[in-house]
C-alpha cells in the first residue's frame, strides 16, 4: 500500500458512543515520499552513530541505569507524575509522604524497563512480553485493579467520560485480533518496511488500540525501545523518546489525533522521525560529556586522595555514575569500611565539588552527583 493510500479506520456505533475502529497494518507499506525517505536516512545514520558510540564507551551498563531513570521520569511526566530523575534514586522514606505514590510510578517503570530488556534474551518482541511488562507497571500503583498484564475487557475512553471523550478506541472484542496483527507485521520479514517506519506505525497503532484499562502510554513508548533492541538497532537500551515526546506533548498528541480523523501517517512518521534523530543525537552528546566529566575527575580529583584512599574514592565513583544520590550508610557498604571512613571520603568529595548535600539537614544527610545528573536534565 501507497503510504498516501492508507486509511486509518472506521467509526463502529455502540450504544450509546461511537468507538474509533484502526485498520489492521500487517500488509506492506510503501514510502516515497522524499521528505519522509531522507528523515528515515537522517534517523537511520544518527541511530548507527548513537549504536557505535555506546558499544565503546567503558562500563556503559553504569551510564544506562541513568538513561532509564531518565525515561520513566519523562515517561511518567506525561501522565502527570511529577517526579524528578533525582527522586527516582531516593529512598522511599526519604521522599514527602505526598511524593511517595509518583515515586512508585516510576520505579515500576525503571523495573519494567529492566524486566522487558533482560527477557529479550528469552523471549522476542512479542504481545506476551507487552503483557509481562504491563503487569510489573502496574503492581501495587494506581491502576493496580485494572487488569495488569491483560488485555481489557470492558471499553476505555481518553477524556473525562464515555459520552464526552476526546478518543473511544475500539470495542473490546477487538482487542486481541488487532494486537495480533500488530505483533504479525512488526515480525514480517517478508515486507520490505524500514525498522523506523515499521515501529512508527505500530507504536500509533498501539495508542489508539489502547489494549490495556491503564498504562498504554507508558507501555506504548517503552515498546519502541524494546523493538529498536529486539531488532539490533541499538546493542544497548540507550534511546528513549519520552522526553521528545513529553516536551513536544501537544504535537505529539496532534499528531496521533490527525492520523485517526484525516489519515495523515506521513505527518506523524514525519514527527516521528525527526524525534529519533534529535533524541540519538543528543543521547551520544551525553555519552560524550560522560566521558569528558570521568576525566576531569580522574585527572583533577582522584589524585589528590593518598594511594591507599583512592581505592575507595575508584569505587564509590563507580557507584555513583549508576546511582547519582547516595548516604553515608550506602557509601560504607559500597567501600566496606566504617561510617567514619565513608563520612570522610564524602566530605572530601564535596570540597572537590563532585558531591553536593541535598537535604539540608544534619541527620539522613543525601549527597548527589549533581555535575552528572545534570547532563540528564537537558
Amino acid at each position: 500500500m501507497e503510504l498516501e493510500a492508507y486509511r486509518a479506520g472506521t467509526i463502529e456505533q455502540r450504544y450509546e458512543y461511537r468507538a474509533f475502529l484502526p485498520e489492521p497494518i500487517h500488509h506492506a507499506w510503501i514510502v516515497s515520499d522524499a521528505k519522509v525517505l531522507q528523515l528515515l536516512s537522517q534517523a537511520d545514520r544518527a541511530l548507527g552513530e548513537l549504536n557505535a558510540f555506546a558499544q565503546l564507551v567503558p562500563d556503559i551498563e553504569f551510564f544506562i541505569a541513568m538513561y532509564v531513570a531518565k525515561e520513566a521520569t519523562q515517561s511518567s511526566r506525561i501522565e502527570g507524575t511529577q517526579t524528578s530523575i533525582e527522586d527516582a534514586f531516593k529512598q522511599a522514606e526519604d521522599l514527602d509522604p505526598e511524593d511517595r505514590d509518583d515515586w512508585s510510578e516510576v520505579q515500576n517503570y525503571i523495573a519494567a524497563i529492566n524486566h522487558a530488556i533482560g527477557r529479550l534474551n528469552q523471549l522476542p518482541f512479542s504481545n506476551r512480553l507487552l503483557c509481562e511488562t504491563h503487569e510489573i507497571l502496574l503492581r501495587g500503583v494506581r491502576g493496580k485493579h485494572k487488569m495488569p498484564g491483560e488485555f481489557r475487557k470492558s471499553q476505555n475512553w481518553i477524556g473525562v467520560s464515555l459520552k464526552n471523550a476526546a478518543f473511544v478506541p475500539p470495542h473490546h472484542e477487538h482487542v486481541s485480533d488487532l494486537m495480533s496483527d500488530m505483533e504479525r507485521f512488526l515480525h514480517d520479514e517478508d515486507i520490505m518496511t524500514p525498522p523506523l517506519i515499521k515501529i512508527a506505525i505500530a507504536h500509533y497503532q498501539f495508542e489508539t488500540i489502547h489494549p490495556f484499562l491503564d498504562g498504554n502510554g507508558r507501555l506504548g513508548r517503552l515498546m519502541i525501545s524494546l523493538y529498536l533492541a529486539s531488532e539490533g538497532l541499538l546493542s544497548k537500551p540507550a534511546l528513549y523518546l519520552s522526553d521528545y515526546f513529553e516536551r513536544n506533548k501537544t504535537a505529539y498528541v496532534d499528531h496521533l489525533m490527525a492520523v485517526r480523523h484525516g489519515n495523515h501517517m506521513r505527518d506523524w512518521l514525519t514527527f516521528f522521525l525527526y524525534g529519533v534523530e534529535e533524541t540519538a543525537r543528543a543521547s551520544a552528546e551525553v555519552f560524550r560529556a560522560i566521558l569528558r566529566l570521568k576525566e576531569r575527575i580522574e585527572r583533577e580529583v582522584l589524585p589528590r586522595f593518598s594511594t591507599r584512599r583512592q581505592d575507595n574514592a575508584h569505587v564509590l565513583m563507580r557507584r555513583l555514575y549508576s546511582r547519582p544520590v547516595i548516604d553515608i550508610k550506602t557509601v560504607a557498604i559500597t567501600i566496606n569500611s566504617t561510617p567514619n571512613t565513608a563520612t570522610a571520603l564524602v566530605n572530601d568529595l564535596v570540597e572537590y565539588g563532585v558531591l553536593t548535600e541535598i537535604t539540608g539537614g544534619r541527620r539522613n544527610r543525601l549527597f548527589m552527583f549533581s555535575d552528572y545528573v545534570a547532563l540528564f536534565r537537558g
